[in-house]
């Protein structure tokens, strides 16, 4: 199973805060998954390959998404600072 995720913003810091705060997830991989964040321009982009379980699969794109969501908060936080 393969996942590639696009994510768009207002610009390439806040794409980059992005992709910095989820990037730990590229290391934290069991075998059989991998995780890759990358940042180009103002998107980040993860592409998610699974050869575990279906369950595997799901809770690691919801991990991610989740992931996303907190650092997209601190970025809006931030902007209001």
């Amino acid at each position: 199973m393969e996942a590639r995720i696009t994510l768009s913003y207002k610009n390439a810091r806040e794409a980059e805060a992005v992709a910095k705060a989820v990037s730990p997830d590229n290391v934290k991989a069991p075998a059989g998954l991998t995780v890759k964040t990358t940042r180009k321009g103002s998107k980040v982009l993860t592409l998610v390959k699974c050869e575990r379980r279906l369950e595997t699969f799901i809770a690691t794109l919801d991990d991610l998404l989740m992931s996303v969501q907190v650092a997209e908060r601190a970025v809006s936080a931030s902007r209001s600072s």
